[in-house]
């Protein structure tokens, strides 16, 4: 694991109109759309051995999930879709591929300059959101 990761990350920048298309793109609801597109959560990603948890935490809900690199697991997404996930690490790159109903969405993590940029990919809708340390 890339040691830049291990923090408390607090959402930065979001451009909300991206984050509203990316999430419709998911096929979230407009409330559950709305509602999130308002949230600034804390991201916290933590290594016990070679499990690691992304936990976010907003105002309105908790998310959490616990994986290993390289192996798929269940995983349920903060607006509830039940996703078969993989993440892995590339030249530094968290890549999380969630696959659920014939539908596929990509979230990258990198570390730039203390900073945590979330790029997230559902077909040709992008959406970019930036995390500072806490």
């Amino acid at each position: 694991m890339c040691d830049a990761f291990l923090a408390t990350w607090k959402l930065k920048e979001n451009n909300k109109d991206a984050f509203d298309a990316y999430m419709e793109a998911a096929g979230v609801g407009l409330i559950t759309r709305k509602a999130a597109c308002a949230l600034k959560p804390d991201c916290t990603i933590s290594q016990n051995g070679d499990t690691i948890t992304i936990k976010t935490v907003s105002t309105l809900k908790k998310s959490e999930c616990s994986f290993k690199i390289g192996e798929e697991f269940d995983e349920t997404t903060a607006d509830g879709r039940k996703t078969k996930t993989t993440v892995t690490l590339d030249n530094g790159v968290l890549c999380q591929k969630q696959k659920w109903d014939g539908k596929e969405t990509t979230i990258t993590r990198e570390v730039k300059d203390g900073e945590m940029i979330v790029t997230c990919i559902m077909g040709d809708v992008k959406c970019v959101r930036v995390y500072a340390k806490k």
